[in-house]
């Protein structure tokens, strides 16, 4: 029977330790997850900014002196990420793909202008540094016309904010969500020894030699739901790195590892704090309380 009921007491603390490990691993992934995508942001916006394109139309009096020479403005300006130049036979052909029929069978001419296709750098994407970089290329008496998509510019920097406000806010209450469900988690499993917390403080332990190995299990085991943390966070990043290698998430390595390290140090460190604190209230209880 004794030997039934230690078994049934193993089981039920090692259940309580597995079930501490996957909550600070959960909490500490989806914490992780969070901080990669904040420093990762900044990115992901200037991303989507640059897929904005600025379309500047040539006279068809140009030459290719012209258009070595508007190259070689774009080649030295600051504004251009980059840019494609767009053939008036080659976009026909777009507009036949899109279109479905060959408009110059009726036209008898082919009616369109030599082009480039410019992505401005995400600095200048706004509407105001669009109109300035637009006034200065029309500068160019080769150029005829220059179209860009003044809404999107718009409707784009307007949202990158919204969004980044409301990840700030939630940023915020996910790490005070997180401290509290390992703290709680941590707490259930000291409750669990109250008893033994008691019999140690009435034989005579002092309160330090009683917390200090309650506070070493609870740290191994925040380092060990740190650790499979940032195992996961790490199959994470090559993960979004192999199948979407135009964000470039390993970019910025350094505030890469700092997340990684203070992951491991969050565990650690709440862990700690909550023992301690879980483990003094126990100490503090009369043993009336305790039931």
């Amino acid at each position: 029977m004794a030997s039934s009921f230690d078994k049934f007491q193993k089981r039920r603390v090692l259940t309580s330790y597995v079930s501490v490990v996957l909550s600070i691993f959960l909490v500490l992934f989806l914490l992780g997850v969070l901080a990669l995508f904040l420093i990762n942001s900044h990115r992901l916006s200037d991303n989507f900014k640059e897929d904005i394109v600025m379309t500047v139309f040539l006279k068809n009096e140009a030459t290719d002196a012209d258009f070595k020479a508007f190259d070689a403005e774009l080649k030295t300006s600051k504004f251009a990420k980059d840019w494609k130049f767009v053939s008036k036979e080659q976009a026909a052909k777009q507009h036949k793909e899109v279109i479905g029929e060959d408009f110059m069978q009726f036209l008898g001419a082919n009616p369109l202008y030599n082009s480039y296709d410019i992505h401005l750098k995400a600095a200048y994407v706004t509407n105001p540094a669009f109109s300035t970089v637009a006034q200065k290329l029309r500068s160019n008496p080769m150029v005829s016309d220059i179209v860009y998509d003044r809404e999107l510019i718009s409707l784009v920097n307007d949202n990158i904010k919204n969004v980044s406000f409301w990840i700030l806010i939630i940023s915020g209450i996910f790490t005070l969500i997180s401290v509290l469900l390992i703290n709680s988690s941590l707490r259930l499993s000291i409750y669990a020894n109250r008893f033994i917390i008691k019999t140690m403080q009435m034989v005579g332990a002092t309160k330090a030699f009683i917390r200090k190995p309650f506070i070493l299990r609870s740290m191994l085991l925040g380092l060990i739901g740190s650790i499979l943390a940032i195992i996961f966070l790490l199959g994470a990043l090559f993960y979004v790195d192999t199948n979407f290698p135009g964000l470039e998430i390993f970019t910025n390595i350094g505030l890469t590892i700092l997340v990684l390290v203070g992951v491991l140090v969050v565990g650690l460190l709440i862990t700690w704090i909550s023992t301690y604190f879980a483990t003094q209230r126990f100490l503090n209880l009369r043993t009336d309380d305790l039931y």
